[in-house]
């Protein structure tokens, strides 16, 4: 068995934790997905992997808000703390806005 990329903490905050794979955050099928890498956090453009095994080829893991293993249903606010010392805020209502991903707190370290 693998050890994952992330870390889940409470019950809204992922953990980026191995800087060779980027997470790519998926919240139910109506909402954007996130990726996040060593450097920060956006808004992903690109095709999803159609498994965890095509994703890993793609230097990615791919992290599903809405299984049980990480959080169970989809959720309106996210916070992923990223490699970069940052806390980043997802807010789900607010997609398409400058309030979509927003840094939350700077130099958590």
């Amino acid at each position: 068995m693998t050890e994952k990329a992330y870390l889940i903490s409470g019950r809204n905050t992922i953990i980026h934790k191995i800087r060779k794979l980027d997470l790519l955050v998926t919240n139910g099928d109506d909402n954007p997905p996130i990726i996040v890498t060593y450097k920060g956090i956006k808004q992903y453009e690109g095709k999803i992997p159609d498994n965890k095994r095509d994703a890993k080829m793609m230097d990615m893991e791919l992290v599903d808000i809405t299984t049980g293993d990480v959080f169970g249903d989809e959720k309106t606010l996210v916070f992923i703390q990223t490699l970069n010392g940052k806390e980043y805020k997802i807010d789900y209502t607010k997609i398409g806005t400058s309030m979509f991903i927003k840094i939350h707190q700077d130099s958590i370290f």
